[in-house]
């Protein structure tokens, strides 16, 4: 089955269609001066037969608008889509400006010397960047053609012509045809002194006929020539119609023409069928196909005599269409013209429908036969010029991925296009861009062109590309992936459409993280060296996040490299592991983590022994004693702990600790003599009574212990004189007095783990830093309390100096304070026995002013502290920091009003500065 290819539709001749626009436009432009000009570079004209062609490259007609005109004698006239079917005009155009403009011997306009000789002159208008910008070239040429069939059938792009000899009767034949049809053919106008066409019956297939006049207004031409009848019709009028001529659809005209003269009318009856289809298309070849019989044109039996195959009008000989991969074949029906799509006689073209790339292959063959009649030996000569464009083919573009991985960049080649196709921009997942502005950001992108004029375009970018997707699929590999949607149009049309690429490689280049640490005797050091990604990670110190405020707590330190912390042994997310006399060994568990894919990136278990005296023994036979919960017991209580008498518990205890302080001759405790020593031992540990049963652990923790041990010396001898006098009377106890000590001292920070020496003061700070200050009592009895009572700053060593600013009033903050003082709370540690000894504030460091100038630049602190018996009912200020609310007198740092109240006995002030 045919696949009709209908090229002689009118809204197909697209040339003619802009030549129109072109020709109007150029009547509205005033004034244009035009140069003449010879012909030149780019410009050609031949004879092909019964055709005059001029070839006009785009060199001289790409961008620029074409008008044409046929020169007549002295006249100009403007060749219109419309006067070029009727007048034997033809052109054909690429969409790249070669242009072939082809012109009927026959046609009008034409210098015609008896049928023999023809000239054709043309004005070629091309109009450049304005109205005004005209370049004109003249074109003459003159073609000689002496091989006319009796009868010729030419089929043009946009016209159907057929003419035929015009034959001289019998001069006896004429005057018997006069004599007897005179008042049958006489002219209706009574003028029968000119030879001439008086009108033309169509048969479509039923008659219209139309006088010569009324024909040409609608768009017929018929003429005579010295020797020929000429009819020349476009295609698709009212008055031809289409017929199916062995499944080839062909446009038929049968028209009679009555032409007078002096002797009367001659009736010519002529006829011209031109294909409109019969084309076939298979990937790789065009196969044309045209009824062998053209029955519309024949009366009874034909002779083939000649056949020729051409291209663009002009005739190949079989080694030329040998050359080309051409043939010419018959069958039974049809005569059949091959031509391999590519040749290099059409033109491939870009097209975009649904925006999938495609191309078509246009290529214009000609064929040309001569067939003889049978009966009357007359020949007739048939050729067909016939544009043939395959369907939209599919071709889309393929990604070349040319990556090398050690070079970090992505290289790609997309293609492949036609030269009609330009690239105009590129869109990555960081935005849409042109050619230039990808070459601005570092984004090489290259068109290369192909032997065969065809095209494919590089794409360079880097790895580390903002335009890079990047990912890790596992800990250690990198996947880069780059999504980049092509932009094309198709030029000149500047039809859109768009190609998709997406590049991917993975890469095993990512550096971990990495975690070193030391110990010192109070902190583990810990450093974390950045990988290839930087400071990505989450970071987690024994179980929790280091968030900002922790860091800040493990004084976090950090440049580009790597960070560091400080973290006292004792912290909360130490683990205790190990206790002895005089060590313990705490480990601290670190691990770097993405949270994002759950991987664990690095880890560190750093484990140390750190000093600490877990027993101390006093010479009037106290002992104390700090248990502490490790980690093989992890869920211990130590409140739940006990001597070897269960009645002795802690004195004091939390979540970590918990401190023993009993008499050597108490508590479960055994003595042991030795030669020169004594030793006094219990043991801390969960012990379990009938009247009252004691939390357990869990099941498969070990059971605690923890021994005590103290040594005496016993066989020290020493000489102490002694007399005795009698008793005067009995004893009886008496209220003492003693020296209790009690230090104050500035922190380093708010760990209170490091304070300044007295070789660092004056320290110096800055206005609004924090100082930390602590009281400490120093003691064994748990049974006392330290309570801050006043605090106040001035600026000389003696505290009653003036100008003077309270810090803490009857235990409390200064409410007058903008800059509030704040109470810590006191921790159980290795270097706090006992928490109720020592109480820790903070102050924002400040100035006295004096008519806003500064009275000293140094500053001293004092207070007033009050030790309590924890035993007794607690009064006054015993009753706890900050007990009552303020009554003292309330100063001012601008006022610098001195203190009154008076320092009781149980009192101790002291000072630092």
């Amino acid at each position: 089955m045919f696949m009709h290819c209908n090229m002689r539709k009118p809204e197909k001749i697209l040339l003619w269609t802009l030549m129109a626009a072109v020709f109007v436009l150029g009547q509205a432009w005033p004034n244009v001066k035009l140069s003449s000009q010879p012909t030149g570079s780019g410009l050609k004209s031949d004879c092909a037969a019964n055709l005059m062609r001029i070839s006009l490259d785009e060199a001289l007609a790409v961008g620029n608008q074409l008008e044409v005109e046929a020169i007549n004698g002295s006249r100009l006239i403007m060749v219109t889509p419309s006067l070029a079917a009727q007048c034997g005009y033809s052109m054909e155009s690429d969409p790249w400006g070669n242009t072939r403009i082809y012109t009927s011997l026959l046609g009008c306009y034409v210098d015609n010397k008896d049928d023999m000789s023809f000239t054709v002159g043309l004005r070629l208008k091309i109009f450049h960047h304005s109205p005004a910008d005209v370049a004109s070239h003249d074109v003459s040429q003159t073609c000689s053609y002496t091989r006319w069939a009796p009868r010729e059938i030419l089929c043009d792009r946009n016209y159907m012509e057929v003419s035929t000899y015009m034959t001289k009767r019998p001069q006896a034949e004429a005057k018997s045809q006069e004599k007897d049809d005179s008042q049958i053919n006489a002219i209706p106008d009574g003028s029968n002194e000119e030879r001439g066409i008086w009108k033309l019956t169509f048969f479509t297939p039923e008659p219209v006929s139309m006088v010569l006049t009324e024909a040409e207004q609608a768009g017929y031409s018929a003429m005579t020539t010295p020797t020929r009848l000429v009819v020349r019709s476009p295609y698709s009028t009212a008055e031809t119609y289409s017929e199916d001529v062995a499944g080839v659809p062909m446009e038929v005209l049968k028209v009679s023409v009555y032409q007078k003269s002096p002797h009367g009318i001659n009736i010519v009856n002529l006829a011209a069928a031109c294909p409109t289809g019969g084309v076939l298309f298979t990937e790789n070849l065009i196969s044309w196909h045209l009824p062998r019989r053209v029955t519309p044109l024949l009366d009874g039996k034909v002779k083939t005599v000649e056949m020729h195959m051409g291209i663009n009008g002009q005739r190949l000989d079989k080694a030329q269409m040998a050359a080309r991969g051409y043939s010419l074949t018959t069958t039974d029906f049809h005569v059949v013209v091959e031509i391999p799509i590519g040749s290099p006689d059409g033109y491939y073209k870009s097209h975009a429908p649904d925006f999938q790339y495609h191309i078509t292959y246009t290529v214009e063959p000609m064929l040309e036969m001569l067939w003889r009649a049978d009966n009357t030996q007359d020949d007739t000569r048939y050729k067909i010029l016939f544009p043939v464009t395959t369907p939209p083919m599919p071709r889309p573009p393929y990604t070349e991925d040319r990556t090398v991985l050690e070079e970090r960049y992505f290289t790609a080649y997309v293609g492949t296009f036609l030269h009609d196709v330009q690239l105009k921009n590129i869109t990555f997942p960081n935005g849409v861009f042109t050619i230039e502005e990808s070459s601005a950001r570092g984004f090489f992108i290259q068109q290369h062109v192909l032997s065969n004029g065809t095209s494919v375009y590089s794409i360079q970018v880097a790895f580390d590309s903002e335009a890079v997707l990047k990912y890790n699929p596992e800990p250690l590999t990198t996947t880069y992936s780059l999504p980049a949607v092509f932009g094309f149009v198709i030029l000149p049309e500047e039809t859109p459409f768009a190609y998709e690429m997406d590049l991917e490689v993975s890469l095993q280049d990512v550096v971990l993280p990495t975690l070193s640490g030391t110990c010192d005797p109070d902190y583990f050091h810990i450093t974390v060296k950045y990988g290839s990604q930087g400071n990505t990670f989450q970071t987690l110190v024994g179980a929790r996040d280091l968030t900002p405020e922790l860091a800040n707590a493990y004084q976090f330190q950090e440049n580009s490299t790597h960070f560091t912390i400080q973290v006292p042994y004792a912290a909360e997310d130490a683990i205790f592991e190990v206790i002895t006399t005089e060590s313990i060994r705490s480990r601290l568990d670190m691990l770097l983590w993405d949270s994002k894919n759950n991987w664990v990136l690095g880890d560190l278990y750093l484990a140390c022994y750190f000093p600490l005296a877990t027993t101390r023994c006093y010479s009037n036979g106290t002992i104390s004693a700090l248990a502490v919960k490790v980690s093989s017991v992890p869920n211990l209580n130590p409140s739940w702990l006990t001597l070897k008498d269960p009645s002795c518990t802690p004195v004091s205890s939390n979540d970590r600790f918990a401190h023993f302080s009993f008499s050597a001759d108490s508590c479960g405790t055994t003595r042991t003599f030795f030669s020169n020593y004594m030793l006094y031992e219990n043991e801390i540990g969960l012990y379990y009574t009938r009247e009252k049963v004691l939390p357990r652990t869990s099941p498969i923790d070990p059971e605690y212990r923890q021994t005590i041990s103290c040594y005496y010396v016993v066989n020290d001898t020493q000489t102490i004189a002694f007399t005795a006098k009698p008793r005067r009377y009995e004893p009886k106890a008496e209220i003492g007095s003693g020296l209790m000590a009690v230090q104050m001292r500035l922190a380093t920070d708010s760990s209170y783990r490091q304070f300044y020496e007295a070789e660092d003061y004056p320290v110096e700070k800055y206005l609004r830093q924090p100082l930390y200050f602590e009281v400490e009592l120093e003691s064994t009895d748990s049974h006392l309390e330290l309570i801050l009572e006043n605090c106040w700053a001035n600026l000389q060593e003696d505290g009653t100096s003036l100008p003077s600013w309270d810090i803490i009033i009857n235990g409390c903050e200064n409410p007058d304070d903008g800059y509030t003082t704040a109470f810590h709370p006191v921790e159980m540690d290795a270097r706090v026995s006992v928490p109720s000894h020592a109480k820790h504030f903070s102050m924002k460091m400040f100035t006295f002013l004096e008519e806003q100038k500064v009275l000293k630049h140094e500053m001293y602190v004092h207070c007033n502290v009050v030790v309590c018996d924890k035993t007794s009912p607690a009064e006054g200020i015993c009753r706890g920091q900050c007990a009552k609310n303020p009554t003292g007198i309330k100063t001012s740092a601008h006022q610098g009003m001195k203190r009154a109240q008076s320092t009781p006995t149980h009192q101790k002030q002291i000072s630092s500065g």
